[in-house]
């Protein structure tokens, strides 16, 4: 799975995203995930930060085959009861082509400004498979009874169904407990984004042995990663695009190129492939490429034509 990442919170207006997903279904990639993020920061006061659920449900039908997908909702911004019955109303209008990712949450100030408890990362975890759990059944059940410590069910009913039976659920983390509720919740696992080839192949091993230990066979679970990627063209210095991006979006944005950098997809296009080889060769069958804010669709056309060639 070739997919474009893209993060609402850094300023899309409906249509830039609209022409963006329309240029990666024509250029073959197979999916489009957006982050779940309510604001940028603290002064973004006037950025539009699309909310995930309602900018998927506005892209199903301006594409045809292209995947949508979130990496990855944050469990704790809505009850998942209603999630599940949205998510599965999404998938029924798009004719199924809805990935479902859910995290634990992490952004505390998104948490502290829309007035979301924030409890430990072990509580928030119990609740992202409780969360899990419960939407399984009412995608699948007449009616779903669930008694769980932090949500319960009572006969509830969903109704669409999603058109997937079933609907792939990604989990997305890297934490050695995460790898365990992967193993046992998840159809795909969702890997963090500024990780070395090394760390990464350590994640892999700890999913297979978390994924042995309760019997399943790891090839069976489906594994992407989330990387950072600008193809330049040959000589040229990222110098300029690095104090563009700062300029639009803050001092964050060195994060993603130095991100980027470190595992070498920040450059021409032989060596960005080069680099997204070694990725697919650790296990890896789904690549979620973000590119630098408002080069997207320059960046899709790069790699589809001059990356994925290359990748065999």
């Amino acid at each position: 799975m070739l997919a474009v990442q893209l993060e609402p919170q850094w300023g899309f207006s409906y249509a830039d995203v609209a022409a963006i997903a329309k240029t990666a279904e024509a250029n073959a990639f197979d999916a489009l995930w957006v982050s779940d993020h309510l604001l940028w920061d603290d002064d973004a006061v006037d950025r539009n930060c699309y909310e995930a659920w309602t900018l998927l449900a506005a892209l199903a039908p301006v594409t045809t085959n292209l995947r949508l997908g979130t990496l990855v909702t944050c469990n704790s911004y809505r009850h998942p009861a209603l999630l599940a019955k949205s998510v599965a109303g999404i998938d029924a209008l798009s004719g199924g082509r809805i990935d479902f990712g859910i995290g634990a949450g992490w952004k505390d100030s998104e948490y502290r400004a829309y007035g979301y408890p924030f409890p430990g990362i072990a509580t928030r975890q119990d609740q992202m498979v409780e969360a899990i759990q419960l939407s399984r059944l009412l995608w699948q059940e007449e009616r779903a009874t669930f008694a769980g410590r932090h949500y319960q069910l009572d006969a509830a009913v969903c109704a669409p169904k999603p058109a997937q039976q079933p609907l792939p659920v990604w989990v997305g983390g890297h934490g050695d407990r995460l790898m365990r509720i992967v193993a046992q919740h998840g159809d795909g696992w969702n890997m963090v984004f500024g990780r070395t080839l090394e760390e990464l192949a350590g994640r892999h091993k700890a999913l297979d042995e978390a994924c042995v230990a309760i019997g399943r066979d790891p090839a069976g679970l489906r594994r992407s990663v989330f990387l950072f990627v600008a193809v330049l063209d040959p000589g040229q210095d990222s110098a300029a695009l690095v104090a563009e991006q700062v300029s639009r979006l803050g001092p964050m944005a060195k994060r993603f190129f130095g991100a980027g950098r470190a595992v070498g997809l920040v450059g021409p296009a032989d060596q960005v492939a080069e680099n997204l080889r070694a990725h697919l060769a650790l296990g890896f069958d789904g690549l979620h490429l973000l590119f630098p804010y408002g080069h997207e669709q320059e960046q899709i056309a790069r790699v589809a034509q001059s990356v994925r060639p290359l990748l065999g």
